[in-house]
């Protein structure tokens, strides 16, 4: 591991980079309004699900893959495949788009835009960082911002939000250390009332997150 690589991989996901993911909730918003969260331990279970059988590990899984050295456009494709709704797809779509137009005007090689795990994989190869390390870090920055969703729209107060969040750090390295040895055959997922609120999100009369 280098300071510089882990500095980098740092700045790409903190809550400045420009990636516009306080706009997305991942369904969250949906399961909120219809009170299927409602406390800080509501809002621990609802992530740990996500975390561990939702996106978050399918995410896991496909940077995992992505470090490993498999082909990112293959990668890529299975990414959008495996989005389960239109607002799934968008969400990762924008933002992965976002991340290679950002680390290119910062210098970095261009490249084509891909889902937001992949390109970040992509990305850090050159890094000289542990595969688990960078999962686990994306892993936080995905969780950090689906606290700081419900801290807003529950909502909670930012010590009860930074209580879930360091609820979840074993969860994080548990599905990292899960995702590094995983394939993409072996991947299945089954979150399924996240899946629905996603969905059921889009139709919503009144919307302040984008998914």
């Amino acid at each position: 591991m280098t300071d510089r690589g882990l500095l980098t991989l740092t700045q790409w996901l903190s809550p400045s980079f420009p990636l516009g993911s306080f706009a997305y909730s991942h369904g969250l918003e949906w399961a909120i309004s219809e009170g299927q969260v409602r406390t800080a331990e509501d809002l621990q279970t609802w992530l740990e699900m996500i975390l561990t059988r939702g996106g978050g590990w399918v995410d896991a899984v496909l940077l995992s893959r992505v470090l490993k050295g498999d082909d990112p456009e293959d990668t890529g494709a299975m990414a959008e495949a495996l989005a389960g709704t239109k607002e799934r797809w968008l969400e990762t779509s924008e933002q992965g788009a976002a991340f290679v137009n950002t680390v290119a005007q910062m210098g970095g090689p261009a490249r084509p835009a891909r889902a937001l795990p992949v390109a970040v994989g992509e990305a850090a190869l050159g890094l000289g960082l542990d595969p688990r390390t960078v999962i686990a870090l994306y892993l936080h920055s995905f969780t950090s911002n689906l606290v700081s969703a419900g801290v807003r729209f529950v909502p909670l107060g930012q010590a009860a939000g930074q209580r879930v969040l360091a609820a979840l750090h074993d969860v994080i390295e548990t599905v990292a250390d899960r995702a590094s040895e995983a394939t993409i055959e072996s991947l299945t997922t089954g979150a399924f009332a996240a899946d629905v609120g996603s969905a059921l999100h889009e139709d919503m009369d009144v919307r302040i997150f984008k998914t």
